[in-house]
């Protein structure tokens, strides 16, 4: 599609150049398609072509008595969308390289955050675990799980039989085993082991 230029394209020029609304929309008007469509074939998107045209038109009423040394105002408003068209293609091609530079490390990043969180719950839940056993296994689980110690080092501490400890840590690892079962999301153990 052939467009013309407005008859009265100087003079509007000059009206837009001293603040006239009226001037400005007969220009808005007459040149958005034309513009728009300029845009769209650089962009390929709708949205972002009626960006474009409207930071075009914007500039153009900002350009005060610039205005008036418009002398091909078609020319003047594709260049300044093929421009501004260029600078929004550059910055979406730096904004996709940011990305795929940055993805594995977001990625990384929000694994470790959910598998933190699971571990923490997880604790939590042990923690919960150990507290209902009786006093003599979870002291016994304490001595040997948390502090290192060897079934006769928590025997001596105890004053019980190195074999009476080993009871005692049989019967807590089985109690806390099915605690954290019962307790647990499939999901948190498959972590817990991948961890381990």
């Amino acid at each position: 599609m052939v467009y013309k230029s407005l008859p009265d394209e100087r003079e509007l020029l000059a009206e837009i150049a001293e603040g006239n609304q009226l001037a400005f929309k007969k220009v808005y008007d007459a040149y958005f398609s034309r513009t728009y469509g300029f845009a769209y074939y650089v962009l390929h998107s709708k949205e972002l072509a009626e960006e474009v045209v409207q930071e075009v038109m914007l500039k153009l009423w900002q350009s005060g008595e610039q205005a008036t040394e418009i002398y091909n105002l078609e020319g003047y408003l594709k260049s300044l969308a093929k421009r501004r068209a260029i600078d929004v293609l550059r910055r979406m091609q730096l904004e996709r390289r940011a990305e795929k530079k940055l993805q594995p490390s977001w990625k990384e990043a929000h694994e470790e955050t959910e598998e933190g969180i699971l571990l923490n719950e997880t604790r939590q839940i042990l923690e919960e675990g150990i507290r209902l056993l009786p006093q003599q296994q979870r002291m016994v689980y304490q001595l040997c799980q948390q502090e290192g110690l060897k079934y006769d080092q928590a025997a001596e501490r105890l004053d019980i039989a190195p074999g009476t400890v080993h009871t005692h840590m049989k019967h807590a690892l089985k109690f806390l085993r099915q605690y954290m079962l019962d307790h647990t999301d499939v999901a948190v153990l498959m972590i817990i082991f991948k961890l381990l």
